[in-house]
């Protein structure tokens, strides 16, 4: 604390008056300290704001990174899927071709058996039917030959 000297009538002013001077003086230096500080805090609190801010879109940007992660992972297990079931289709394609092909020859077997069996039976028949015409051949010779053996024994009669 200040001490002032005294006078007839009191403090000395011009020692008050420095005094003043001083304490209004640091008053202000004060005041302007207390200005910065609140500038300072209000600078701290606009920046807090900012990282606040950033630490949001951070958040919101590791949430999508999180979120393209899992589509990505979901994409990853179509394709895979896509690939599982692709060779199965090719499998299962392969397994009924080779039963189609299988078939196919078995058909075509059976078909050249049928064929086979049918133009032996064809050539059974074609056989009997020149054996056929071979004995009604013999037999209408034979017939035309006793035909004409009576006509001959016809012709010696009259003569």
């Amino acid at each position: 604390m200040e001490k002032f000297n005294r006078t007839l009538r009191g403090y000395d002013p011009e020692e008050v008056n420095a005094f003043l001077d001083k304490v209004i003086g640091q008053v202000e230096e004060i005041l302007n300290e207390i200005k910065e500080k609140d500038q300072k805090i209000a600078d701290l609190e606009q920046e807090q704001a900012k990282v606040s801010q950033l630490e949001k879109e951070k958040q919101d940007l590791e949430k999508k990174v999180a979120d393209y992660a899992r589509m990505e992972s979901t994409l990853n297990q179509a394709i895979l899927m896509a690939q599982k079931t692709s060779e199965e289709m090719k499998s299962s394609a392969v397994r009924e071709s080779e039963i189609i092909i299988n078939e196919a020859k078995n058909n075509a077997r059976r078909i050249v058996n049928e064929s086979l069996l049918r133009a032996e039976r064809i050539d059974r028949d074609a056989d009997s039917l020149k054996r056929n015409i071979k004995i009604f051949k013999n037999r209408l010779k034979d017939i035309v030959q006793s035909q004409m053996e009576i006509i001959d024994d016809i012709e010696k009669i009259e003569l």
